[in-house]
């Protein structure tokens, strides 16, 4: 009997990824959203946001100096961590967090098939508070966004593509908070968790105060109000790019190469 499969490796402007050939939720006949679906149909995903964020970490390199530290909540399959760690060689390095397993598995080997050295996963959720937690397990062989798969129900869940069940199909994980990683430098943070963003600002309370990062947040399911106020009265400038806020620390170098309408 035959296997269905999932996960294949493509060759794309990142770098050889793995993907799984499934990750896509279609609009109508044409047009879809999915990391996987972006990646084999165009070879890339969201080159503006991973360009945007390069350059971003190259400034803080300029205005810090080496040994930068990016952490990317929500790495999926690992676009933004090849990326930000192919380009940090030799001056910097990445820590990347990804809830689902079975995406997870593709995120790490995606960081050893691309010779990131300088690259380090983490099967977690990130939180406000250590622990674990219990979420569902979608079918990897069903089209759908795995991307935008939310850890928790609510009446405003989006549909990615199957119906998710969030009672009986579901693993435990590990919660953690990006304070207890305890990272002595932190000068990039890219929080991209489906509605829980906020939950890891809260979690990363002493990080921020310590290191003021430069941070990245994708703000269409979490209230972006109050996203923007949390930032704000923590001294950062706020601005949108897109689906995400953008938010430098009023007392950063990096401000004086970087425009906020």
């Amino acid at each position: 009997m035959g296997r269905k499969l999932a996960f294949v490796l493509a060759s794309s402007k990142h770098g050889a990824m793995i993907v799984n050939r499934f990750d896509y939720r279609m609009v109508d006949a044409e047009h879809g959203y999915g990391v996987g679906f972006q990646i084999l149909e165009t070879a890339e995903f969201d080159q503006s946001e991973v360009e945007m964020a390069l350059q971003l970490l190259n400034l803080r390199r300029r205005h810090h100096g080496d040994g930068v530290v990016a952490i990317d909540c929500g790495a999926n399959i690992g676009v933004h961590t090849v990326e930000w760690a192919v380009a940090m060689t030799g001056w910097g390095s990445v820590l990347a967090v990804e809830a689902q397993e079975r995406v997870y598995y593709a995120l790490a080997g995606n960081i050893a098939i691309n010779n990131c050295f300088n690259a380090f996963a983490l099967h977690a959720a990130v939180s406000s508070e250590p622990g674990t937690m219990t979420i569902p397990n979608p079918n990897y062989l069903v089209p759908s966004s795995f991307g935008s798969l939310e850890l928790r129900p609510s009446a405003r869940n989006e549909f990615i593509g199957q119906k998710i069940d969030y009672a009986a199909n579901t693993v435990v994980i590990r919660k953690l908070t990006l304070d207890e990683i305890n990272l002595p430098r932190v000068d990039f943070i890219k929080i991209d968790i489906e509605g829980m963003e906020l939950e890891a600002l809260e979690g990363a309370r002493q990080t921020i105060d310590r290191s003021q990062p430069i941070m990245l947040l994708e703000r269409i399911k979490t209230d972006g109000g109050q996203l923007t106020n949390w930032l704000e009265t923590r001294g950062y400038n706020v601005a949108q790019a897109g689906i995400n806020l953008v938010a430098v620390h009023s007392s950063d170098k990096t401000m004086a190469d970087v425009k906020f309408n």
